[in-house]
Formats: C-alpha cells, structure tokens, sequence
C-alpha cells in the first residue's frame, strides 16, 4: 500500500512540473529577435556576451548588476544594460571616438527604431554604453514606458519635445550627457513624473517653469550646467524632496521651498540677497549646502535648530552679523560650515568646538571673537562694508555716466543717418510684403517676417543632412540655354508640367530644361522670389534646381511668362523603368526598391516639414522618381505647386491656407501610397486602375491573396515580415478619409523597420548558405 501511495505521489509531481513547463514564459520570436538586434545595434558589448549563440528563452537568463531582461505575457517589459564606456571624456565634438564611443557606423536612429518595436517596455535603462548622436523623437513610440534612462552616454543637441508624450513615464534620467541645448518646459504635461534627473550635462537657459506646474515630483536635479537666470517659487511642489541645482550660474535670489523638502543642494551659484526666513521653518530638512554664493545678512537662526537638519554648509558667502543669538542646535546636526564669511560676535555655545558635542564645525576665515581657527580682525568686515557700499554707490553713479554719454552718440549718429538717407528713402515705394505671395503669408508662423522667409530655409533637417546655406540660385540668360540645347533640338518630351530638353552646360555638366508658361497673377519681382524660395529646397533625394530664365520680352502688360527651369540631369532612367519586366537587366529587387522608398520617402518628409511653408502637391508618381548611376533614388517635379498654386481659386473654395495647406500634405500620402502599391505588384498590374487596386488590396489579408497579386521578383527575394509591414502601412497611405492618412513621418519609420527586417533576414540566409 505504501508502495502504491508512493509512485501515485511521484506522478503527481511529474504531472504538475510538466503543467508548469508548459505554462512557463516563452519570449516571443520577434521580441527575441529585437533583442538580439539591439545587441548588433550596440556593437556586440562584453555585457552581453553570453547571448552569444543562446537559443533559449531570454526571459530566463538571469539578472545581475549589469544585464536584467522581464518578461510578462510573453513580452519584454524591462531591459537594463550597464555598460563600462566613460561619457566624460576632453575632445568630444559631436563625432564618434575610438575606444570611447560606438563605432562612426553607429546609428542611434536605427536603435531607438528597433526598441521602438519593444512596445510594451515599462523600464529601460542603456547606461555607459557610449551611445552618441542626438536622442531621436520617435522613441516617444514606447507608450507604456515608466523608467527611462540613458545617462552616461554621449548623446548631445535637446531633448526631443515627443518624450512629454510618454504619460506613463515617472523617471526621467538622462546624466552625464552632452545636451547643450535650453532644458524643456513641457514637463506640467508628464502627469505621472516623478523623478527627473538632467545633471552634468551643458543645458543652456532659464529653470524650466513648467517644474512648478508638476506637483507629482519627488526629484528635480539640473546640477553641473550652464543653466542662468532666475529660479521660481518652488513652494508649489508639494511632494518635492530633493532639488539639486549645484554649479550652475543662477544669479537670482533664493527660492522659496516646500515645507516637504529634505535635502537641498544650490551650491556654485550666483545666488543673491538674503536667506529668506521661511528656510527656518522647513522642519523635515535635512541637508542644505548653500556654499560658494552671493548671500549677504545675517543667516536665520532657526536654521540651525531644525529638528532633522544633520548637515549645514554656508560656506564661502558674503554673510554678516552675529549669531550669539542662536540659543541651541538641532540635535542631529552634525556637521556646520559657517567660514569664509563676514560673521561677527562670539561663537554660540552649540557651535563651539571645546563643548561636549561631538558636532563638526567649520568657521575660519570669519570676525569671530574667541573663536579657534584663523579670524579676521572684526574692524575689517566693518571696513569690508563700508567699502561696499562705497563701490556700490560709485559703480551707480559710472553706470548713469556712461549710459548718458551712449544715449548722446546714438542721437547724434540717428540725426546723421536719417539727413543722408531722406532721399534714398523717398525713393522707396515697393516692400517686400507686396512681393510675396499671399498665401505665403498666411502660412507663416507669428514673429517671422516675410523677409526671412523669402531669403533663408528654417529647420532643423537641413542641419542633419549636414546641408549648409543652400547657394544663390543662378539666373541663366536665354541664349546660355539656346547654346546648352543646340537652339532646344534636345526634346525628351512632355512632363506633367512642360516639355523637357537635355543639355550640356560650358562647364561639362548635364542638365534638364523644363519650359513652362505661367499666368501673370503677380509681378516678374514676385515671381523672382518664388523661384528663390523654390531653390532653397535641397536634400540629397531631391533633383538639384540649378537655377532659372524668365523670358517676357521686357513687356509687364504681357499676360503670361515663359519660365525655364534648369535641374541636373539623372542619367539612370525612372522608378518605373526599373519595376517592369520589359527591362530584367534593371528590374529591382526587395531590398533595392525599400532604399529607393525610403530616399523618397525622406525627401518628400523634408518638404512637408523642414521649410516653412510646407511644399506640398508634389506630384508623387512612379515615373518621377529617377535614379542616379549609383541607384540613389531622387525627387524630380517637386515644390512646382510654389510657383503654379492658383491663389484666386484657393479664396473662392473658402479654405483658409493651413486647412487647405493640411489637405494638400495628406494628397501627397494618398499619391506616396500608390507608389508603395506599385513597388508591391509591378506597373503592368497598377495600369488597370486605381479601383481596381484599391479593390485587389483585399488580397493582401492572406498568403493566398498575396502570390497572384504581388511582383514575382518581390515574393521570391522579401521576408513575410518585411513584406507584411509594407503592406500594412500601404493600407493607411491610400485611406479614403485624409484624416485617417499617417504622417510621413510614420511612413519613413515603418519603411526603415521593414528594411532592418529585411537585412537581419537575408543575413540570417547567407549564414545558414554558408553552414
């Protein structure tokens, strides 16, 4: 009988050891598979080494101090890794350093693309790892992110403003970067933030004042920065227990502080005025450095009687008068630097060295009487003062002096100005904001004027492409491009807007010229400034203008111009040449048609937001897209709507210009998606028509579906992965409803992900060719 209880309990343990097994966690496969991209993204660290050749589940490899992986429900919600870079290093300019940073190959926007897919990450931590470059907005995309950290690394520029878009987000670390741009002000919009930590690094700036506004933070540290200026009343946050603002260049007076705080660092300021007398009444205080400021007057005595306050340091200010009025300290002080100061008077008991308590006290360099330690004579801190109010009062007095005199000198060169230049100024009666065109104006964001529109390109992707001032285009006479052309014999044909011809410039240099006529609802002067604006658009996927040649014959009653526009002439034929199985020798494959995708997709992203105005209607098709003799893909037939929009007919539909202007950017994601459809299934099927796509669109839901519709030269050389995001931002592109359109920005994301899919998946096939 006991034999039989026995084995009936030996099963019992089998069965239930096996529930468990079954039931354990298991990673999914492409959240193992980001992992492992994000090792390659970090250039194989020590750290991780022992996921070299792992085929098991990374949610059971185990913690230590610096790898941690957690898992739920299959997915990653936290990733930790400590790394051993140093972040702070002489000679860091922005550009990789050997044995110090990633490597010149690193991208820090294909890493935050890849944890981007990591959507459900609650904590992530990538901490000395010498990750460097600016942090990229998108890594807003972890929605359900509550930790974030990434100190220790070299990433520089600003914190991108998307982040405030993480609402779940309670701690924010970004220490011992190089951000050298102003801290945000958008963090009364973080509900649930708590901690923020932004030291060493080289913010610029104000205090952010939205910090008031978030009563939730337990943390604020902006300490080792450039920051300046005045710091508001902090009284506000009411949960508030640590504030470090330690070597800055604040110059204000002290701010007032929640009754809550415990512990308050602002040493290595400029900090002026007097300690206020509230400080006396933060009874849960327990550290206070103050050192190394402006303060004058005499400190609070209270201060000293805190009942938690342990360390005390006033070291190194301007403060005077006597504390024998300090009747007793706070019993768990322990250390007190009160040196380097005006103070006068006898020590009180509580602070002498040569009673009982063991506390520490630091007070040379004062007016003390009796006291131990090296003093100044008491008759010098009164003569200290004396002179201060003496200098004070002469500098007052040198300051009115001189702006005196400068009021003089301006007046003077203003009265000689306006003799010599009354006649010059009678002469002009034509401005700037009658040459450029309306709706040009209405687009433009308050506090910038008409002139820096027209003369200069705003934005930041310019600054990322490494682009500089975009050069003076060039005004071409109309027999320099008679002799370029041989008198235009070089017809290449219609384009969607004027015929075409090829030429070759005296310097050797192809070129395409596009003759147009355009109605003249505006002056030869205004025109001029459009094709300006117009050649102030350059990006490394857009066909370069070159320059231009208005041909009126000198009449301004004449009802329409001949333009010619001059562009390089790209040699490699268009997109849709290289899609169709007329040409097999050209015919791209998978990964190819992705690149050309994305240089499309980055250019037309810079025209919708890297100039103001936006260019939109940018006439997205298959066939003015052309490839270079390297098959880099670029934008021909673009930013024409800058010279040709119809402005009349914009006022008569009743749509004021953002409105219309924001119908105009979703056109152009409708018109992107049939390129991504006709990349997809070829040009000989998109012929038939936009219905029938859009109704053929239908059988991309399944495996079936997709082998008669899309190109054969796709299906045999793409990963079902790469293939099925393609198709599923495809459907968003082509919506009905423009609202429901994405972004292009969302475009290019998801292009980037299927290429990096893409990648992974034809190397993971030549190692396995290879074995």
């Amino acid at each position: 009988m006991g034999l039989y209880w026995s084995n009936l309990l030996v099963f019992l343990v089998f069965v239930l050891c096996g529930f468990l097994i079954s039931n354990s966690h298991q990673l999914q496969a492409t959240q193992t598979q980001l992992l492992i991209q994000v090792r390659k993204h970090l250039e194989y660290p020590r750290q991780l080494s022992n996921w070299e050749n792992f085929n098991g589940d990374f949610c059971n490899l185990g913690s230590s101090p610096q790898v941690s992986i957690k898992c739920e429900d299959d997915l990653v919600v936290e990733l930790k890794i400590m790394g051993n870079k140093l972040s702070k290093v002489s000679g860091f300019h922005g550009y990789a350093i050997k044995n110090q940073t990633l490597s010149e190959k690193f991208s820090i926007n294909s890493l935050v693309t890849t944890l981007a897919r990591l959507s459900s990450l609650r904590v992530l931590s990538l901490v000395s790892l010498g990750i460097w470059g600016p942090l990229p907005d998108k890594l807003h995309r972890l929605s359900s992110l509550e930790l974030l950290d990434m100190s220790s690394n070299f990433m520089f520029g600003s914190v991108p403003s998307r982040i405030q878009r993480l609402v779940r987000l309670h701690t924010l670390t970004l220490d011992g970067n190089y951000f050298n741009e102003s801290v945000p002000n958008w963090f009364d919009t973080m509900s649930n933030l708590t901690i923020l930590s932004l030291k060493n690094n080289k913010f610029k700036g104000q205090f952010p004042s939205s910090v008031t506004k978030r009563k939730s933070l337990t943390d604020v540290s902006l300490s080792h920065n450039n920051l300046s200026g005045e710091i508001p009343d902090l009284s506000t946050i009411s949960s508030l227990n640590m504030l470090d603002l330690r070597e800055n260049r604040f110059d204000s007076e002290l701010p007032l502080l929640p009754k809550g705080v415990t512990t308050v660092l602002l040493s290595n300021n400029s900090f002026n005025g007097k300690i206020p007398e509230e400080y006396g009444k933060l009874n849960r205080l327990q550290h206070l450095d103050l050192s190394s400021n402006s303060l004058v007057g005499t400190p609070p005595f209270a201060l000293f009687s805190l009942p938690n306050v342990s360390y005390l340091n006033l070291r190194s200010n301007m403060l005077s008068g006597s504390l024998h009025n300090i009747i007793k300290c706070g019993e768990n002080l322990g250390f007190v630097d009160i040196s380097a100061n005006r103070l006068t008077g006898s020590l009180p008991s509580c602070l002498d060295t040569n009673s009982s308590n063991k506390r520490v006290v630091k007070f040379s360099g004062n007016c003390l009487v009796g006291g131990n330690g090296q003093q100044l004579a008491e008759s010098i801190c009164k003569e200290d003062g004396v002179k201060k109010k003496r200098s004070w009062s002469n500098v007052v007095w040198i300051v009115i002096g001189v702006i005196g005199l400068m009021v003089i000198f301006l007046v003077i060169v203003a009265f000689v100005r306006l003799i010599f230049r009354k006649k010059e100024r009678r002469r002009e009666t034509v401005t700037l904001q009658h040459t450029v065109p309306k709706v040009i104006q209405d687009s433009l964001p308050s506090g910038i004027s008409s002139e820096v529109l027209a003369n200069a390109r705003i934005i930041s992707e310019a600054s990322k492409l490494g682009t500089q001032v975009a050069p003076t285009c060039r005004v071409f006479s109309k027999e320099e491009l008679a002799e370029a052309t041989d008198n235009f014999s070089g017809f290449l044909g219609e384009g969607s807007i004027g015929k075409l011809y090829k030429g070759r410039l005296e310097n050797g240099s192809c070129i395409v010229i596009r003759s147009i006529t355009l109605l003249k609802r505006y002056s030869i002067r205004n025109l001029k400034v459009r094709l300006d604006l117009l050649a102030k658009l350059r990006h490394p996927h857009l066909v370069g203008f070159l320059g231009y040649c208005i041909n009126d014959m000198g009449l301004e009653d004449s009802t329409s111009s001949r333009v010619f526009l001059v562009h390089e002439y790209i040699p490699n034929g268009n997109f849709r040449t290289h899609l169709s199985e007329c040409s097999p020798n050209q015919i791209l494959n998978w990964s190819d048609r992705l690149a050309v995708l994305i240089g499309i997709a980055k250019a037309v992203h810079f025209l919708h937001t890297g100039v103001i105005p936006a260019s939109s209607s940018n006439r997205l098709r298959t066939n003015n897209i052309l490839l270079d003799e390297h098959r880099i893909a670029k934008l021909s037939d673009y930013g024409m709507s800058i010279i040709t929009e119809d402005l009349e007919q914009l006022e008569a539909k009743g749509d004021g210009p953002k409105t219309w202007n924001m119908k105009k950017l979703a056109d152009d994601v409708y018109d992107f998606g049939f390129i991504l459809l006709e990349a997809l299934v070829g040009p000989i099927v998109t012929g038939k028509g936009e219905a029938f796509l859009l109704n053929e669109m239908k059988s991309f839901g399944s495996q079936d579906g997709r082998q008669k519709i899309v190109d054969p030269m796709v299906l045999t050389t793409c990963s079902q992965e790469s293939l099925s995001i393609v198709i599923s931002i495809t459907n968003k592109c082509i919506s009905i409803e423009p609202a429901n359109r994405p972004s292009f920005e969302d475009v290019l994301w998801n292009l980037q992900y299927a290429a990096q899919v893409q990648a992974t998946a034809d190397s993971e096939q030549k190692s396995e060719g290879a074995l």
